[in-house]
């Protein structure tokens, strides 16, 4: 894995995870805007009388202001992702639970023109590592409406175990979907580490 300046700038083999600022907003409310009927279909409604963060900048910095608390008090971690330069979508590791549990959800989103190049994947890859060897979270999970081919693909790529599906979880776009519920131990990552860097995090050498 490539060296980082920051704690929270991740590196992957193509990719950079780093938070959201204010400084973010044309660029994330470009591809919100364009691809908004791509993604709407597996995110939660809006509230209603809420400004829209792609429509309102004060709300996307109150997101990021969010977005940096959660950080600090290590209850979430948001990260943009950045591909070739440019902002291509987000992957956030959210509800961390401490205690017995040790248990966080991985949630992405990427720029449908980026679609396809597997920088999803490798952004997973990336959060795993930092979840499970800086963070010491015992198990990460990834929930996924079943009709939904795209992001099933990314967990498929990275081979995490199906386990199951948990009926009507969570309520996207008005109607409460089921979901295919992916896990991953820290066990697991333990054996599949190297593969998992070789594949997703390591450069490869010139």
């Amino acid at each position: 894995m490539m060296p980082r300046t920051s704690p929270f700038f991740l590196t992957g083999r193509r990719v950079l995870l780093r938070p959201l600022g204010p400084a973010d907003w044309e660029a994330w409310r470009e591809v919100r805007k364009r691809c908004h009927d791509w993604l709407v279909k597996w995110e939660p409604r809006a509230v209603p009388g809420h400004p829209d963060p792609a429509e309102d900048r004060r709300a996307f910095v109150a997101r990021c202001g969010a977005r940096d608390r959660e950080r600090e008090l290590g209850s979430g971690f948001g990260f943009g992702v950045f591909a070739g330069g440019r902002f291509g979508g987000e992957i956030n590791l959210n509800s961390i639970q401490r205690g017995p549990f040790q248990n966080a959800y991985i949630g992405y989103w990427i720029d449908e023109a980026l679609a396809g190049n597997s920088y999803t994947p490798e952004a997973v890859a990336v959060v795993l590592q930092f979840a499970f060897e800086e963070l010491g979270l015992h198990r990460v999970q990834i929930s996924i409406i079943p009709r939904n081919r795209a992001s099933r693909r990314v967990v498929e790529k990275l081979a995490i175990r199906d386990e199951g599906v948990a009926l009507r979880y969570l309520e996207i776009n008005g109607v409460w979907e089921d979901h295919i519920r992916f896990a991953i131990t820290s066990e697991e990552w333990v054996e599949r580490r190297e593969e998992i860097a070789r594949e997703w995090l390591l450069r490869e050498s010139s």
